[in-house]
């Protein structure tokens, strides 16, 4: 990364332009998220929601990836969850059906057909989720709490559902534009700004359980005390060290590459030559970078929230499905860790699976080998000691199936373990509702946006300080 020349590109007015349009996209996502759905009784509601939010981990997690929306209530509570099942829906399709697959590779006319499919298949998504969530917040969260009233008329509800919709399809409107700005992926980035918007509640709670002295200070070898917590002070050290190694980790397996050697056969046409260059064909070690991520939690999140909706209507036959499912996919602590009990871990291993899963699905769209193996054909482009066309093609597959063999399990072990990291310290420590398991999935997913928008933005900055190196 060439911090010099990143700065350097900040001179430029439309480097300028483009980084004042993102952030002022981000502010106004922040904005929205305190926008309250049009209900009766926003203060007491947000109170009630709070409460509810802060008591259990489904729905911290929850109130995480939509930075803090789901505890205000706020017309983009559901987020881009709508648009993100959408894009896994129809690129599913795009592989299953052979006209869609043409379309895809038509260019950028195709893709932008497909890309509007996915906005209208994200829309009854919104529609959908938005129901839910106001009706498992009428059945549950505000079941018995006789001091707010909340307005019962189909209008009412009607109108409630527009504004998270609306609040919805704004955000991926919002999303899109920050993608055309060219320095990072407006949907990574909208995720990101929402958990960083939590850093600092997150680090207020942190420092006060720290400074509660109330169970005693740490003594220093019996010369003088801290006035912190001991258990507290050692967990933190250790969570720090610990994520150190994983940032340093994460962000080698990011940056990892595989370089492969392209060689362009030399023509000569009348008195000039062309070609007899060598260039080379970069190859990511975790290409979909952290997109599976993302698409595991999105996809592992809709278990429990049936299992919401089923508690939420109060019928009895769907009792033990509604508790089960609840149990089995609670993110992102599920069950008590106890060492005993083996719904604890279904999660876990669920999350696991699905990295490596979603990041060989993902790769195969994002890395084509037949279509990298036309192209260098087509510009008289070979790999050394490979033929052009088929075995390319073989070629290319067979290196990129072992680098996300490779980089998927290393992306699902470090997603995996915060999970771990709670076992031990509920066993070993005593230690429990840590919820570290929110804190490390926000690590990966900040980390990877992080290094992606850095990344193009250190292109982008390239290109605009081109002509001062000539």
């Amino acid at each position: 990364m060439n911090w010099k020349t990143i700065f350097q590109s900040f001179k430029n007015r439309d480097m300028q332009k483009r980084v004042i349009i993102v952030l002022g996209i981000i502010i106004a996502y922040r904005l929205l998220a305190h926008i309250p759905v049009p209900l009766a009784g926003p203060t007491e509601l947000k109170q009630v929601i709070n409460s509810v939010v802060s008591g259990t981990d489904f729905g911290g997690f929850l109130n995480l990836l939509s930075g803090g929306a789901l505890a205000s209530f706020s017309i983009v509570l559901v987020g881009m969850s709508p648009f993100i099942t959408a894009s896994i829906i129809t690129q599913l399709l795009t592989k299953a059906i052979p006209k869609l697959e043409e379309l895809h590779k038509d260019g950028e006319s195709g893709r932008r057909k497909i890309n509007q499919w996915t906005r209208m298949v994200a829309v009854p998504l919104a529609v959908v989720q938005s129901i839910a969530f106001i009706y498992i917040l009428r059945q549950t969260v505000l079941q018995g709490n006789t001091t707010i009233q909340l307005g019962s008329t189909p209008i009412e509800w009607i109108v409630a559902v527009t504004a998270m919709t609306a609040g919805s399809i704004l955000l991926m409107w919002l999303g899109e534009l920050m993608t055309e700005q060219g320095i990072g992926n407006g949907i990574s980035l909208i995720i990101f700004a929402g958990i960083i918007s939590q850093l600092p509640s997150t680090l207020a709670t942190l420092g006060t359980s720290l400074f509660d002295t109330s169970k005693g200070a740490l003594n220093v070898f019996g010369w003088f005390k801290i006035p912190v917590d001991p258990l507290t002070f050692w967990v933190v050290i250790a969570i720090a060290v610990v994520s150190l190694i994983v940032l340093y980790v994460l962000v080698k397996v990011n940056e990892a590459q595989r370089v492969i050697t392209v060689n362009y056969a030399k023509r000569v046409q009348g008195n000039s030559s062309y070609g007899g260059i060598k260039s080379i064909l970069p190859v990511k070690l975790i290409a979909a970078g952290v997109i599976p991520v993302i698409f595991a939690v999105a996809f592992l999140s809709l278990p429990a929230f049936i299992g919401q909706v089923l508690k939420a209507t109060g019928n009895s036959a769907y009792a033990d499905l509604a508790s089960n499912l609840i149990l089995w996919f609670q993110a992102p602590n599920p069950g008590a860790f106890t060492g005993t009990t083996l719904e604890a871990f279904i999660y876990p291993t669920a999350y696991f699976v699905l990295v490596i899963l979603f990041t060989y699905f993902y790769t195969g769209i994002v890395f084509n080998a037949n279509e990298i193996s036309e192209n260098l054909q087509k510009q008289g482009g070979f790999i050394e000691g490979v033929r052009p066309g088929k075995n390319t093609e073989e070629y290319l597959s067979r290196t990129v199936n072992r680098l996300i063999l490779f980089g998927s399990l290393v992306l699902g072990i470090i997603a995996v373990m915060p999970f771990a990291a709670e076992y031990l310290l509920y066993n070993v420590a005593g230690v429990s509702n840590s919820k570290l398991s929110i804190g490390g999935t926000g690590l990966l997913i900040v980390v990877s946006v992080g290094l992606e928008a850095l990344r193009q933005i250190n292109s982008r900055a390239l290109m605009v300080t081109y002509d001062d190196y000539k």
